[in-house]
């Protein structure tokens, strides 16, 4: 059974950091990959920050998290983080883990089948 959690997020100051977490089970790291996704504060899709994609070891992020946000894996406690440095305000929103079995680009919302709840990283200026 295939299950993610999310959390680590809360507020921070322009130029903080924060650490999440993507808290799955075992059969999760065995999906076709593993995502983050943010929804900001108007209500809008969620965008692709970055994919772990698993059986080919890869990374992908999107353009504006390049060079501050970093995925890592601990395979034994089967969690997934999603580090985040230099956040701006335009960083504030809702933060998702998800996972897709079927394949395609794991950027892409529809593209994933499960979800954990998101949590929330606000960036005050």
């Amino acid at each position: 059974q295939v299950v993610v959690a999310t959390a680590g997020g809360g507020s921070v100051q322009s130029g903080g950091s924060r650490n999440l977490t993507c808290v799955a089970s075992r059969d999760t790291l065995k999906s076709y990959c593993i995502g983050w996704f943010r929804q900001g504060p108007h209500g809008d899709g969620r965008v692709g920050v970055g994919a772990l994609y698993t059986d080919e070891a890869r990374i992908e992020y999107h353009a504006f998290a390049k060079g501050r946000f970093t995925i890592s894996v601990d395979d034994a406690r089967a969690f997934v983080y999603l580090q985040m440095d230099n956040l701006q305000p335009e960083d504030t929103g809702m933060y998702y883990c998800a996972v897709s079995h079927g394949g395609g680009n794991c950027l892409i919302e529809s593209v994933m089948d499960v979800w954990g709840r998101g949590t929330l990283v606000t960036v005050s200026s």
